[in-house]
């Protein structure tokens, strides 16, 4: 049949421009539609199958960076993008399955639910953490992202995903008025929190802040090394000519590595260029020890007070590092983060009930997922009401504030000018503490719920032989597998 590989060959190719490291973000909603559309009109395999297949071939663009990054083992690389497309396959084919038993509306929020529940859940035992494969590609669109402020970033999830549950039911059965009533309030309440959150955003300015980053890849240089040295002199030549006002400067993840020795030839040259121009300096340092190996995130206090040492809290399995447990704050305002660390809810809500309004993030992007992964950032601010100053190597440098709008940004790539700076003032952030910071990821357990009861009430609809209320044509017998 030929619309079986034109529908999968359609959500291969909007999936492949609406998701991954340069999504167009209107894409992203119409991925789904094309396989969803078809999966009443074939057998429960054929759409299994075609749904997988298209979500696999979707995601062709990430498979040269599990190949080649260190952040993530290969083995997990594998596991995310194959595992995910056949988890996609099952969310189709129990579209599929609840909508030809008669069960439409159920269908359009049960499937997103699953999608939710299973993502949220893998999350739980995931050491490399979620990047949310739908919600992120939202993160520039913030009049959709604010409901992250209350459901976490799986509320985005969910709603990119039950929006063309919503269109193919629509399309395929009589539950026409039902399924288009629900999936619009859910639309229009979601939008309107959306534009009244963006209207009250506050223009008080908490601080001008700058991200700071070298355009030349090195991972943890000697910094006692010459061309350590030489890097050394040439950030702290950057922090004296900042803009004027720019209170603290964030550089990135790596950027020096030191030992005992060596600590002092990077903290003093960075401390002493930030008290000149009254900065507080955050810099990522790679320290060594005889007995172990620490990720920070320093603070070098423009007063001239003693840094802070922010440990890093996540990395990729067997990674030889220290594991922090513990938050750094300046004044209570500002906090450190790093990274991989914006993969996981903590420590990035614990900063937000803590009342943190600027996380300061030292990262290390490759293989071209920086804006990926700082837009991943980005939805955490949203989520815990925080600004973020993300600074990457081999990234995109990204100053947000905590209604998820991106302030200023640049690149490391594309220029021949050795560092890159970009600036922005960042506001005071709401008031109080965000639904989310305060309860968690109560959204994605709702899903967990939501999908176990839709299957036990699909599955008891099969045993009392009622629904089917489908329409289309040259479907199926209702039996089908």
């Amino acid at each position: 049949m030929v619309k079986i590989p034109a529908a999968l060959l359609a959500s291969a190719v909007l999936f492949l421009l609406g998701t991954g490291f340069a999504p167009i973000p209107a894409l992203t909603w119409l991925a789904p539609l094309p396989v969803l559309w078809l999966a009443p009109r074939v057998s429960g395999r054929a759409a299994f199958g075609a749904a997988s297949a298209a979500y696999l071939l979707g995601q062709a663009g990430q498979f040269e960076f599990f190949l080649r990054t260190p952040s993530v083992p290969l083995p997990i690389g594998i596991t995310i993008v194959a595992g995910s497309s056949l988890l996609f396959g099952l969310v189709v084919a129990f579209f599929r399955a609840l909508l030809r038993r008669g069960r439409a509306l159920t269908a359009v929020l049960a499937a997103p639910a699953t999608w939710v529940a299973a993502m949220h859940l893998i999350t739980l035992a995931n050491p490399s953490g979620i990047i949310w494969p739908l919600a992120t590609n939202q993160a520039e669109v913030p009049v959709v992202t604010q409901i992250a402020s209350v459901t976490g970033a799986w509320g985005v999830e969910f709603l990119v995903l039950m929006v063309p549950c919503a269109v193919a039911a629509l399309l395929s059965t009589r539950a026409r008025l039902r399924v288009g009533v629900v999936a619009a309030v859910i639309c229009a309440l979601t939008l309107a929190f959306g534009a009244w959150r963006l209207a009250g955003a506050g223009d008080a300015v908490l601080r001008r802040v700058a991200v700071l980053a070298a355009t030349r890849y090195q991972w943890a240089p000697d910094a006692a090394g010459p061309e350590g040295q030489e890097l050394v002199r040439g950030y702290a030549a950057r922090i004296a000519s900042l803009p004027a006002g720019v209170r603290t400067v964030v550089l990135p993840e790596g950027a020096f590595g030191t030992d005992e020795a060596g600590l002092p030839r990077v903290i003093g040259p960075l401390a002493e260029a930030g008290r000149g121009r009254g900065v507080d300096v955050v810099v990522g340092i790679v320290h060594t020890t005889p007995a172990i190996k620490y990720n920070y995130s320093v603070l070098l206090p423009a007063d001239g007070s003693a840094p802070a040492y922010y440990t890093k809290w996540h990395f990729a399995p067997g990674a030889p590092f220290k594991r922090g447990t513990e938050l750094v704050t300046a004044g209570g305002r500002i906090g450190l983060a790093n990274c991989m660390d914006l993969n996981f809810a903590a420590p990035s809500r614990d900063y937000g009930r803590a009342g943190t309004r600027l996380l300061a993030v030292p990262a290390a992007d490759e293989f071209g997922n920086g804006w990926q992964h700082s837009r991943m950032g980005l939805l955490r601010g949203v989520e815990s009401g925080f600004s973020l100053a993300w600074s990457a190597q081999w990234g995109t440098p990204m100053i947000s504030d905590p209604w998820g709008r991106v302030l200023a940004g640049t690149s490391t790539e594309g220029t021949r000018e050795p560092f890159v700076t970009a600036v922005a003032d960042v506001p005071a952030g709401p008031s109080g503490v965000t639904l989310y910071a305060r309860f968690g990821d109560w959204f994605g357990w709702v899903c967990v719920a939501g999908a176990l009861l839709a299957a036990l009430y699909g599955r008891q609809r099969l045993v009392d032989g009622e629904g089917d209320d489908l329409v289309v044509a040259g479907r199926e017998p209702a039996g089908a597998a």
